[in-house]
């Protein structure tokens, strides 16, 4: 099998981002990586490699591109853009990438999965709840708060979690300062609540962006025992 694994640009291509699929006529399963607030870094890059010889077309969108912020490393510029674009913007961008993947890069529409980190966690959640052909949602760390709804986040993961209609799984770190172990306990409760197939895994002693090489809170163990789980989850589910 052959990968054709390369960055997209607005101009050329229609959309921003990183794409990684394998070569070949046909329609396959699709996954949307969707980023933290760090954007599109390297290691997004080598996941879609890595899921892609598994048989995934994969496209991880750049907001930051998207919205208009050009270049390639936004390190530590995720509260800012989460500042100035709510959710329901997100949201428009994440929908026209979902629909990039499938007529774009001819995903099967019926076999489908999201993967987000941190920011790109919390987010797939409303996107979920608005996409319930959507197979499978796998979230590392979603940054979920204790916060009222706002214009700006108008619908809490406590309330739309309930109503997702896919499989899920979700990692948890016990030493999260965004989203903290007080935050994960009713959202456990509110994914148990939708009766949907659910793996949950919490290490008590991993940091909030365990996953990723450029976040302070990198946990190379953890990061490799995430992998095998996701893999394993994503061949079972999508």
């Amino acid at each position: 099998m052959t990968i054709t694994a390369r960055r997209l640009t607005q101009e050329a291509d229609g959309l921003p981002g990183y794409v990684a699929h394998p070569d070949g006529p046909g329609t396959r399963p699709g996954i949307m990586m969707v980023h933290h607030a760090h954007g599109v870094t390297a290691d997004y890059k080598i996941d879609a490699y890595r899921l892609a010889q598994l048989g995934f077309n994969v496209l991880a969108p750049d907001f930051f591109n998207m919205f208009g912020i050009p270049g390639t490393d936004h390190i530590g510029a995720g509260a800012d853009l989460q500042a100035k674009h709510g959710d329901t913007e997100f949201l428009v961008k994440m929908d026209e990438a979902w629909q990039y993947l499938i007529e774009r890069l001819h995903s099967d529409a019926d076999h489908m999965a999201g993967i987000g980190h941190c920011m790109g966690g919390r987010l797939l959640i409303p996107f979920a709840a608005d996409h319930p052909k959507l197979r499978a949602l796998v979230l590392y760390y979603p940054s979920v708060r204790d916060e009222p709804e706002t214009s700006h986040r108008p619908r809490h993961a406590f309330k739309l979690a309930p109503t997702l209609r896919c499989a899920s799984l979700v990692f948890c770190a016990g030493l999260d300062f965004i989203a903290t172990p007080a935050i994960q306990a009713p959202l456990w409760e509110a994914f148990r609540a939708n009766g949907q197939p659910l793996e949950w895994h919490s290490f008590s002693d991993a940091h909030h962006g365990f996953r990723h090489p450029d976040n302070e809170g990198f946990q190379p163990h953890y990061a490799d025992a995430a992998w095998s789980i996701v893999v394993d989850f994503l061949q079972r589910r999508v």
